[in-house]
């Protein structure tokens, strides 16, 4: 079978592609250990980026946002973290997780991590 495919007209405007749920975490976690304040643009308002966003909250971190992709992130610098009142729970999010156990090891206070059953049931020996 063959298929003819004609050339259509000419394309204008505007596309906004949805951000990338890895890049949104990390874009949180490098913006809250800078020194300053970071623009983010295009961060993925889906579950886990969230979980990472409101697990720097816990921990002391001013963020402003998400609205429409854009967030805005306080960092308070490599030792400003504060410890969370309770555990850090990040949903189902495997990235916030192992990234976050790794960032956490270098910080001067204790920090449980948990997550959903699914999360809980990955492996970490790894990390």
């Amino acid at each position: 079978m063959k298929y003819h495919v004609k050339p259509g007209g000419a394309l204008t405007g505007e596309l906004r592609v949805p951000g990338d749920k890895s890049i949104s975490h990390r874009s949180i976690m490098l913006g809250a250990l800078a020194n300053g304040v970071t623009h983010i643009d295009g961060f993925l308002e889906g579950e886990d980026a969230l979980a990472t966003l409101h697990a720097f909250r816990a921990m002391g971190v001013q963020i402003e946002g998400p609205d429409n992709g854009r967030v805005t992130v306080h960092g308070v610098g490599l030792n400003g973290l504060q410890p969370p009142v309770a555990p850090l729970d990040l949903g189902n999010a495997g990235t916030g997780m192992r990234l976050l156990a790794g960032l956490l090891a270098g910080q001067a206070f204790d920090t449980e991590l948990t997550g959903d059953a699914s999360l809980c049931s990955r492996p970490m020996g790894r990390v």
